[in-house]
């Protein structure tokens, strides 16, 4: 019984239905079922859904390898190869080690007796020190949810009954308009404590600060719903990322810095004015969280969202879920996002609560306007008391493999104390960049899945923003669907359809969808959109040569799959595997590079760690040994995928 449970703990639907679940598909039948039988596989990933095992045949699976000699010998070399992988690190992270002094001073004391912890790193030391309080705040916000609920009496008229057919009947139109009233009380109700409890714990996270987060809001609304609808999209992007700009460069708007423009000191006096001093004082009201503006990024995210959303529901006629004979209540998630909400949905009071809803204002994951205000009427069937229950257990695990890591490896400190980098081997050079991939990877997951789990709570359901291990990717386009999958989709909605990726809410195909020349303009909307992501994660010449490298290195794939086309090779699949494996090495070498560069130890770093690997024999033989052991993980990599495909699965990540 406990594998079966084992198996629903780590499968794709426990992580997100949008994974098992068609985007076209409504869900209910498929979350009603699994809420009958926690223990049951969803129909897609037990393989016994006739439909889905036909999908995997149809999608060319090929049959399972996973009892071949081929896969036993890689099993030896994974037997072989993660020990060692940990252990290159973990030797390099004792007392013992040449380079322990220059990092010593960046660890602290862990609570696994006799070992030191590296939180050594900001973004994540944040996250870990707060999450008992963080905790509390979501207890308490769930707690007051339902002595809000009770008080009101929300059962007494929210209770919203899925509307099995909303035929042209009478009846059923009446049926849909009880469940639609229904809906928007609903609607009402919880967007009243949604603002109610954003706004407090806005001021507590950034006192003072606060009516600045509330200007921009303000001032972004009054844009998207004064200005002409030709000029919504354009003041929409040249204000947000305005703002991007001006929270960078002025570092929050502080007062005390604003007050000396506007009443400067008297010349040689030394003196400050009273105006100054005021500003000084306001400025230590600056709440949990004083730096605002670093956070901001992600609100910039939601405000371009609901502007957008609002500039194409304009005009748009006959894009109501009952208007197109669906079942509100059971929408499908393709669905959700795009029918536009309605006229009077685009209120003041719903933008202010959707921009700041609590659960997923700090770090997300994204949800877009529309997708707030539909799950805001009706609450997702694929929202289930097991599914939640074991997501949270798969969330304590991850931070219990991070506790883990930074107990026993300290390669973040060790990067950061820039140490002599000859001291190390070739494996231990390579490992150290490849942990703080790992670190990275958990850093923004667990704060991801931590806030998604509070709206899942809470009875929302956002997408989820990791898709699969960082060590279980080899090719960049799908790592980078995978990798905030959140901002990925909104990239995808909001930024590459438009330009012409792929079609879009307001552009009509030109014809053709395929050719040489369209797998460039590809290439070209990827750049814009890189660019766009290395300037919104921050400001900096790194972030931007990271974003150009992805790009540069989003080319040899896309090249790769017009000169060995899948089609052409169906007679050869084995051979075909091959070339994929080779080319998927190189692939995740320079995924690895530019990811360093971006987001660990910077081009001078790489520069070190790469002189270190290939600087001399012994080097450049580990590097021939790491390529064929990444060969071997990229054949298990497809063969998982190949198994995902014969249960009618087929994720583009």
């Amino acid at each position: 019984m406990w594998t079966q449970y084992l198996r629903r703990l780590y499968s794709l639907d426990t992580l997100d239905t949008r994974f098992t679940i068609s985007a076209n598909t409504p869900p209910r039948d498929t979350a009603i079922e699994l809420r009958q039988d926690p223990a049951r596989p969803s129909p897609r990933e037990s393989g016994q859904d006739a439909t889905s095992a036909q999908n995997g045949l149809s999608q060319g699976a090929q049959p399972s390898k996973w009892n071949t000699w081929e896969f036993y010998f890689y099993y030896v070399v994974f037997i072989v190869a993660v020990p060692n992988m940990f252990k290159a690190v973990y030797d390099v992270s004792q007392e013992s080690s040449p380079n322990y002094s220059k990092y010593s001073h960046l660890l602290s004391d862990g609570w696994i007796p006799g070992r030191k912890v590296d939180n050594s790193d900001a973004q994540y030391a944040s996250f870990r020190d707060n999450i008992p309080y963080v905790a509390v705040v979501l207890v308490l916000h769930l707690l007051l949810r339902k002595v809000y609920d009770a008080f009101y009496r929300i059962d007494t008229y929210t209770q919203t009954r899925p509307a099995a057919s909303l035929g042209t009947s009478n009846s059923n139109l009446n049926q849909g308009l009880s469940t639609q009233a229904a809906a928007d009380a609903r609607m009402e109700h919880r967007i009243s404590f949604d603002l109610g409890f954003a706004m407090i714990f806005l001021v507590a996270l950034h006192g003072i600060s606060s009516l600045k987060v509330l200007g921009i809001l303000f001032i972004n609304y009054k844009l998207a719903t004064r200005l002409p609808r030709a000029y919504v999209p354009s003041a929409a992007w040249i204000f947000n990322i305005g703002v991007l700009f001006a929270n960078e460069l002025s570092e929050g708007y502080r007062l005390a810095k604003l007050s000396t423009f506007i009443v400067p000191a008297a010349a040689g006096s030394g003196e400050i004015s009273s105006t100054q001093a005021w500003a000084h004082w306001a400025d230590g009201f600056g709440g949990l969280i004083s730096r605002w503006e670093v956070l901001f990024n992600i609100t910039v995210l939601r405000l371009i969202s609901f502007d957008l959303d609002f500039y194409w529901s304009i005009n748009i006629r006959g894009g109501s879920p009952i208007e197109k004979q669906l079942d509100p209540s059971n929408l499908s998630e393709r669905d959700r996002v795009s029918i536009p909400a309605r006229p009077s949905d685009f209120s003041f009071r719903n933008y202010l609560a959707y921009a700041l809803y609590s659960p997923l204002y700090l770090t997300g994951p994204i949800l877009t306007f529309n997708d707030y205000i539909s799950q805001s009427r009706y609450r997702s069937p694929t929202i289930t008391t097991q599914r939640t229950f074991l997501y949270a257990i798969r969330f304590a695990l991850c931070l219990l493999a991070m506790e883990l890591i930074i107990h026993y490896i300290y390669a973040v400190a060790i990067s950061k104390a820039q140490p002599d980098w000859e001291v190390y081997t070739p494996a231990q050079l390579s490992m150290l960049g490849y942990f703080n991939l790992h670190h990275i990877w958990l850093k923004l997951l667990l704060p991801w899945r931590f806030f998604r789990l509070w709206a899942l709570l809470d009875g929302v359901d956002p997408p989820e923003n990791m898709v699969r291990c960082m060590s279980d990717n080899y090719s960049a386009l799908a790592f980078w669907r995978g990798w905030h999958r959140s901002f990925n989709r909104w990239v995808v909605r909001y930024i590459y359809i438009p330009l012409g990726g792929g079609g879009g809410p307001d552009v009509k195909s030109k014809g053709g969808n395929g050719g040489l020349w369209a797998k460039f303009r590809g290439v070209a909307n990827v750049l814009v959109v890189f660019t766009f992501v290395a300037l919104w994660h921050d400001i900096q010449l790194r972030l931007l040569v990271w974003g150009w490298l992805i790009t540069l290195f989003v080319l040899p794939e896309v090249i790769a799959t017009i000169a060995f086309p899948a089609r052409k090779w169906r007679a050869r699949p084995t051979a075909h595997r091959i070339i994929c494996g080779i080319g998927a090495v190189a692939n995740i070498l320079m995924m690895m590079a530019a990811n360093l560069v971006g987001f660990a130890v910077g081009f001078d770093g790489l520069k070190g760690l790469v002189n270190g690997i290939v600087g001399s024999k012994e080097g450049l033989g580990f590097l021939a040994a790491a390529c064929g052991a990444l060969f071997v993980g990229v054949q298990v990599m497809f063969e998982v995928r190949e198994g995902e495909k014969r249960k009618g699965i087929k994720m583009k990540c």
